[in-house]
């Protein structure tokens, strides 16, 4: 592949990973009056059932991430991603005239699995990518949704001003305007001597999870990323009502903080991950990262003063190296037909986590603040610390006979 066509496929699996991104995002700010239309329900019938709703659109990313990455290891990227993006733009549709919550509920549930395209683009990725190159390659990856992460629920909040349907219209035309330009620039990045046969047995998380972990090292690794995602995820999970109980903090400031730990992911995914893994390689990188979490989880859960704790959270995002590495590092481990289905796998267990974390988080946040006298809303990131330390020990404990990278 020509550089110039290697740039423009970049680019529209880039747009894609943040479109996927700010569809988690878009319509959070509009959920709950959308709700209470839909349902005639007061804020706290809503709030079950955007819970709901977003546990919907997990649950399908985990089950559908190994199916559409599968189906890419057999019939391309190119088709599983436009055919992803055609679906997606339909749905959005129906989701902006739904009639019923349990129309809505349908939308969810096919926007969780066109959204699990991440995998197929993330191998899309990998086969361009030569080794040496893939860590930083995914740390695009994590910079696009990044981006998404910041965008999606300020044009959410922005669009939702003139009237609550409004972002799902835009969402409709975001993804259809990316399909129309994938048709264009998009090539077919599976050659016939990477091609695998699609096998159903293999095409679901658990399946596709114990044939990968025949692999020398996956199975680890594959525990690092879970263990690693299960403990970031506090920070979207409980910083809301963290911050309300330390700091009396409006849902401005919620939000500024948000964009700022979103803004500097991608700025440390996207420009920094290269130049840290060229000067200090892909294992001292993650042995990096794991230490600066864990001291930023202790430094969160004691901090007491709210400019302090605005100040200190972009920082935190430099310790948001990990996850590339990894799955750099299980990329390099997994042969080149198979790259679909981990990739799918991968984003299977960032589901999974995304799915159990908040419901421990919120549940030790409710424990350390509203029962007894312990007031400690910094708990939920005590676990986070001691999980990074495990991570840190299980990275480190020496191993025999496996063929993982030494870089």
């Amino acid at each position: 592949m020509d550089p110039a066509k290697r740039r423009r496929t970049f680019t529209f699996i880039l747009i894609t990973l943040v479109i996927d991104a700010m569809g988690i995002g878009l319509i959070l700010p509009v959920l709950p009056d959308l709700i209470a239309e839909l349902n005639g329900s007061g804020i706290g019938a809503a709030a079950v059932w955007g819970g709901i709703l977003t546990t919907s659109f997990a649950v399908m990313q985990f089950l559908f991430g190994p199916v559409l990455g599968a189906l890419s290891d057999r019939f391309g990227r190119r088709p599983v991603i436009l055919t992803a993006l055609f679906v997606m733009a339909v749905d959005y549709l129906i989701m902006a005239t739904a009639q019923t919550i349990w129309l809505l509920l349908f939308g969810r549930v096919i926007a969780g699995i066109t959204a699990a395209t991440m995998s197929t683009a993330s191998a899309a990725i990998a086969d361009m990518s030569e080794p040496e190159q893939k860590s930083a390659n995914f740390g695009l990856v994590g910079a696009a949704f990044g981006v998404g992460f910041v965008l999606g629920p300020i044009i959410g909040g922005l669009l939702g001003e003139l009237g609550v349907r409004a972002p799902f219209f835009a969402a409709a035309a975001l993804a259809g305007a990316n399909m129309a330009f994938g048709l264009v620039v998009l090539p077919e990045t599976v050659t016939e001597a990477i091609r695998r046969p699609f096998e159903a047995r293999r095409a679901n998380p658990f399946g596709a999870f114990r044939k990968l972990a025949e692999l020398d090292g996956v199975r680890r690794l594959l525990f690092l990323f879970f263990t690693y995602e299960f403990a970031f995820i506090v920070y979207p999970a409980i910083w809301a009502y963290f911050t309300k109980a330390r700091f009396d903090w409006t849902p401005g400031m919620v939000g500024l903080s948000l964009a700022l730990f979103g803004i500097g992911m991608a700025i440390v995914q996207g420009a920094l991950m290269g130049p840290i893994l060229r000067r200090f390689g892909e294992r001292a990188t993650i042995v990096y990262g794991l230490v600066f979490n864990l001291s930023a989880f202790v430094v969160l859960t004691l901090i007491g003063t709210g400019w302090l704790a605005l100040a200190f959270i972009p920082l935190t995002s430099l310790g948001a190296v990990v996850t590339p590495a990894l799955q750099g590092r299980m990329s390099r481990i997994a042969d080149d037909n198979q790259q679909g289905e981990l990739q799918g796998v991968i984003a299977s267990a960032k589901s999974l986590a995304q799915i159990l974390s908040p419901l421990v988080m919120t549940q030790i946040f409710w424990a350390a603040t509203d029962r007894g006298a312990l007031d400690l809303p910094g708990a939920p990131f005590l676990l986070s610390a001691a999980l990074m330390l495990v991570c840190l020990t299980v990275f480190l404990a020496p191993r025999t006979g496996a063929r993982t990278p030494a870089a």
